[in-house]
Parts: structure tokens; C-alpha cells; sequence
């Protein structure tokens, strides 16, 4: 099957399926990139972004930075998965190595995450960037430790955010 076979099949599974968003609207950078999340289960991200002009850099294209950022989010839900109602598992990037490929200018493009190995608190995933034609527009790879709490799968009260942060700055 081809890439773009490949991401028309995807998307006409997912177009049914609701945007998920944990029970709650994305905030903060994540409202300001304005992504979809496709899917979501164990080891696996999908989310999508629909191109606008304020996504582009100066010469048109994608910008760099909006790729490398749906990356780094993508690749660390593939290790953040939890699947109880009102909680959420948090981490942060160690390391994020981004390889550009290709380049696009209008459409949707799909970013794909999966969890490659780990232990109780660092992992690694890796993922890719299609535009919806199939065409790769980036490779991408990171280590993430996972917060405090977020190292059992039943995670942390999602009304939590900030809430450990001068805990998390004493166990690195």
C-alpha cells in the first residue's frame, strides 16, 4: 500500500470518530497549533493538523517548528496513554531528534507516534509526519521521563497540571 493509500485509509476510518481530547479542550500551545487528536490508545498517537496560513514559514511551507512540535507531542502520548475517565499521565522530553523530508503547503497532515521500549519512568517512541497525500514530511525520535504519578497507568487527577512542579524539579 502506498503512503497515500495508507493515510486516505486511515483517515476514512477516523472521520467518524470524535476528536478526543481527555474530556477537556486543548490549552496553551497546544489550543495555539489548533491539532485534532485522531486516536489514542496504548504505545500509539494520531493527531492531525489542518494547514493555515499562520502554520507556514516565510517562503510558504510548513513551518520547521510546527512539525517538530507535533512531533514532540505525538511521540510523547505514545508512552502517556491512560485509560481512566478524569486522569491523565504526563511527561517530559529528554531528547528530540527531528529529520525533515519533504515539505508542504495547504491540506491536513497526519502525525503518527508509537512507543518503541522504556522502563518505569523513561521511554522512547518514535513517529513520522504524512501530508494527505502520503508524502513524508518528517522523521522523529525522543526519550521522555514521565512525571511524577504518571509512572502507573491510572496516572494523575487531570486537575492537576503545575500542581507538582517543585517536586518534579528535585527528582530529575
Amino acid at each position: 500500500m502506498s503512503g497515500e493509500e495508507t493515510f486516505r485509509s486511515a483517515a476514512a476510518t477516523s472521520e467518524a470518530a470524535p476528536s478526543i481530547t481527555g474530556g477537556r479542550e486543548l490549552t496553551g500551545f497546544h489550543q495555539v497549533l489548533g491539532y485534532r487528536q485522531v486516536s489514542w490508545a496504548e504505545e500509539q498517537a494520531v493527531i492531525e493538523l489542518a494547514l493555515e496560513p499562520r502554520h507556514l514559514n516565510l517562503a510558504g511551507v510548513v513551518h520547521g517548528g510546527v512539525l517538530t512540535s507535533l512531533l514532540d507531542i505525538v511521540l510523547a502520548e505514545a508512552g502517556c496513554y491512560c485509560p481512566y475517565p478524569g486522569r491523565v499521565r504526563r511527561a517530559v522530553t529528554l531528547t528530540l531528534t527531528t529529520t525533515f523530508t519533504g515539505q508542504c503547503s495547504g491540506g491536513v497532515i497526519r502525525a503518527t507516534g508509537t512507543r518503541r521500549a522504556g522502563g518505569s519512568r523513561i521511554f522512547n517512541s518514535t513517529g513520522e509526519i504524512r501530508d494527505q497525500h502520503g508524502n513524508l514530511l518528517a522523521l522523529g525520535e525522543g526519550t521522555f521521563r514521565l512525571r511524577t504519578g504518571s509512572e502507573h497507568p491510572q496516572g494523575v487527577p487531570s486537575g492537576t497540571l503545575g500542581q507538582n512542579n517543585k517536586k518534579e524539579a528535585s527528582d530529575v
